[in-house]
Formats: structure tokens, sequence, C-alpha cells
């Protein structure tokens, strides 16, 4: 853990951290990453897996609780239609007749809807300011990457229309442009593994040149694969702004090797320091 001058916060770097100056490309993963908007949906989808999950003889409702909270973060950051296949072939499994995924993904965005709408609506009136919704520092960062002229993405598990609205509503289209990209119904043509390939082949770069925000294991894990320099933000998001990781988080992505663990952006110019010092 560091705890320098330059840092006023947590900001924990591993041992395989080494500075990368030729870093010119950087990627954001959205909820929890960027957007706080939708912080809680575990509370919508795990309620509704138990409810569709047929219960085995004898099986306790905590039980199947579990099971279905396994399916469900093993998963996460992964187009939100993968849980909902994940769930369909439990049910299966189970001797249960499922609903196609999609379908489970409609009701869950549905019923999510229901739980955000107060946030949304509040960004369009006004009642609510868009730094109330985003990552504590997200703004001052953006505004450094833009400063030292990194070009910037953002790839979501989310559905593309619903993360390039809510990027709007926060006021960071302006930072992205044409680079926000978010699942599909068809979901074989979206992953963050197919943006990463994208981001190299299109700026004709090496993996070395990319960095990566993330809290989700699948970015982590990706931009590792490429030579990519990942930094896991294990964002508290019921408590933004408190500077505390979230425990669970931080383990998870120290785990696909993320190379540096922050609990928010607080010290987005230090971090930026330290990793493109030459």
């Amino acid at each position: 853990m560091t705890a320098s001058n330059a840092f006023t916060g947590l900001v924990e770097f591993t041992p395989a951290f080494a500075p990368r100056p030729q870093i010119s490309h950087v990627l954001f993963d959205f909820d929890g990453t960027l957007s706080i908007i939708r912080e809680g949906w575990p509370d919508i989808m795990l309620p509704m897996f138990v409810e569709m999950l047929p219960a085995l003889p004898g099986e306790t409702e905590a039980v199947r609780r579990q099971i279905c909270l396994d399916d469900i973060m093993r998963l996460n950051g992964k187009q939100t239609i993968y849980q909902m296949m994940q769930l369909a072939e439990r049910i299966t499994e189970r001797g249960g007749i499922p609903c196609e995924p999609l379908w489970y993904k409609h009701e869950y965005l549905r019923r999510l809807d229901e739980r955000i709408r107060h946030r949304t609506d509040g960004l369009r009136s006004g009642k609510l300011r868009p730094d109330d919704l985003t990552v504590f520092g997200t703004r001052a960062l953006l505004e450094l990457l833009k400063q030292r002229g990194l070009t910037v993405y953002l790839a979501s598990g989310t559905d593309e229309q619903f993360v390039k609205a809510e990027a709007e509503l926060l006021g960071l289209t302006g930072y992205f442009g044409r680079h926000i990209y978010g699942a599909q119904d068809d979901y074989k043509n979206f992953s963050k593994k197919m943006v990463i390939e994208r981001i190299l082949r299109e700026n004709q770069i090496p993996g070395a040149q990319l960095l990566s925000f993330g809290d989700g294991y699948v970015e982590i894990q990706n931009t590792k694969e490429v030579g990519g320099l990942a930094v896991a933000v294990a964002s508290d998001e019921a408590n933004n702004g408190s500077g505390r990781f979230d425990e669970w988080k931080r383990q998870r992505l120290l785990g696909v090797g993320a190379d540096i663990v922050i609990p928010d952006y607080r010290d987005a110019a230090p971090l930026l320091d330290r990793i493109l010092q030459s």
C-alpha cells in the first residue's frame, strides 16, 4: 500500500508494476468505474434469479441464493446476457423449462429501471449533479488524460444504447466521442476483448501502450492478456467518495493480475505521473 506525500488516499502498487511512459490509449469500463447510476444492480438481479430458479428438494433459499450470487458475480463485467444464459442453464439443470435468455435480460432491465429512474430523472431535471453519480474524481482524471493527449475509449457490458444515454447525462460523452461501445442484443457482435483488439489494430500499437481502468475482472484480464497496464478501481459505490476499497473487488481484481488498485480518482494527477514517468 502506498501513502507517500504525493498521494492523499489509498493506492496499491503490485510488485509487477513498472511505469509505462509509452502509453497512448486508455480504456475504461463504465458502471462502477465511471458511473454509479446503476449502483445496487445486484440487489435487483439476485432476487430475480432466486425467484426464477426452481428449488431442489430440501434446498434452503440461502443455498439457492448463494448459487445465484456466485453465478452473477463470476460473470460480472461481461455482457448482461451471459448472466441470463447461466440462469437458463441452471433452470434446465433442475428440470425446469427456461425462457429465452434475452427475455430474462429484458425483465431484469425493466426491474432495474424502476430502481434507477429517480437517478436518471434527477440528472435530466437538474436535481442531481453529474458528479453526484460518477465515481469520485472521474472528471478530473478524464481532463488530465485529455491534457496529455491520450485517446480514451469506453467499453461496457451494459447495452450500448443505455451506456451512450447515461454517459450523455453524466456529461462524459465529449471525452470519448465515437469511442463508446456496449453490449448488443446479438451478443456475439461485442466483447471487451474485441474492443481491445480493435484499439490495437486500428491504431497499430502494441498492447504495452494500452492502459485500462475497470472494476470488473473482464477488462483487467483482457488488458493483461495483451500486455497492457491494468488499474483496478475497487470502488465503494454505495459510499462514493469514502476513499475506502471495496475489499471483494480488490481481492478479485488482484487475482486476475491488476497492476494497481485504487478506490477512486482522488489521486489522479500523482497516479498518472507515476504510471507515465519516463
